[in-house]
């Protein structure tokens, strides 16, 4: 008698362990995000068309290190602007300036490389993205690579087959897959794939949102990337429902960053001005009528204090900020981190 209940409490706590390592499994992913805004500008100070690309490289580089997900860059000597929030590359055969060059060369890096050639067409902003630093982030697999989701581009090939419609698709494996829906002919997609290998001629899977790896896995997706004419749209022309919820902005007269308490949110954008500040952009949008930036962000943060240098490059300065702000990002949404 003793003998079975010892067995029934040993099954209990297995059945118990087991559900809980299943629970945890279930819920490891990201709910927040976070974002970045940077102005196209700081390409124009650069001496070259060479250095000019490097130092996209660099933000692009910054962003995927610190698992931003969404890059806004915007034109701070705008007083208003159009709506410019189209991520459509438009393959034009000129140079763009600091803004349209920062955005085509990010958008050219967070792509993965086996799907480059079908969604950047020849573009002298691009003529030497190609000798970057790559960022090899997650979705950047190689063909040997094992992954249960990959990014994939549609292709313009019947699938023949007696049950439902559905496209095929080029996910940069040997073989291609057969989605689970008819998509149109060259669409960029998120694929989860059904399985790995197989004996059939096509692999199957199914179209997903491309927030789903980060928040069913955990996995950092990439980044996206937003045009805005000027730093009011980088608020106004937000693609997250709702809004941002926490807004920091970065400046050497802000407060100490040691010194903020952060909320729970679920969307943050973390703001960086360009040679002449924060201050300038504020001054120059005259959709904005404070010229104070407490008015504006929620935390106008000193990230360096005591600097050497009479100036921190907007470069440096991402790598600065988003090491003294990430680990209080993720403190504040421990609840909503699912682990």
């Amino acid at each position: 008698m003793e003998r079975q209940k010892q067995i029934r409490k040993e099954q209990e706590q297995k059945s118990k362990t087991e559900e809980e390592a299943k629970r945890k499994r279930e819920r490891c992913g990201r709910l927040y995000t976070v974002s970045i805004a940077v102005p196209g500008s700081i390409l124009d100070n650069a001496q070259s068309i060479e250095l000019r690309a490097y130092l996209a490289g660099q933000i692009a580089r910054a962003a995927a290190v610190f698992n931003v997900d969404e890059i806004v860059v915007f034109d701070e000597m705008s007083h208003t602007g159009q709506d410019t929030t189209t991520t459509n590359f438009s393959g034009l055969k000129k140079p763009g300036h600091g803004n349209t060059q920062l955005f085509h060369i990010l958008q050219y890096l967070e792509c993965p490389q086996y799907l480059r050639k079908q969604f950047f067409p020849f573009h002298p902003d691009l003529s030497h993205a190609g000798l970057l630093n790559p960022l090899d982030i997650p979705h950047h697999l190689r063909e040997t690579d094992i992954s249960e989701y990959r990014e994939g581009v549609t292709l313009n090939k019947p699938v023949s087959t007696k049950k439902e419609a559905g496209s095929y698709a080029n996910v940069g494996l040997k073989k291609e897959v057969i989605l689970n829906m008819t998509v149109p002919n060259g669409q960029r997609v998120t694929v989860k794939l059904n399985e790995q290998t197989t004996d059939k001629k096509n692999l199957t899977g199914i179209v997903v949102s491309p927030n789903e790896p980060r928040e069913a896995a955990g996995i950092y997706w990439g980044y996206t990337v937003r045009l805005a004419s000027c730093l009011s749209q980088v608020f106004t022309a937000s693609t997250f429902e709702g809004g941002y919820d926490l807004i920091i902005g970065t400046s050497e007269r802000g407060t100490l960053v040691e010194d903020i308490e952060l909320k729970e949110f679920r969307h943050a954008i973390v703001v960086f001005g360009g040679l002449k500040g924060l201050e300038a952009s504020l001054e120059s949008d005259t959709t904005i009528k404070s010229h104070n930036p407490r008015d504006i962000f929620q935390h106008y943060v000193n990230v360096c204090p005591n600097q050497g240098s009479r100036t921190i490059r907007t470069e440096e300065a991402i790598l600065i900020a988003m090491t003294a702000l990430s680990p209080k990002l993720t403190q504040v949404n421990k609840q909503n981190l699912v682990s």
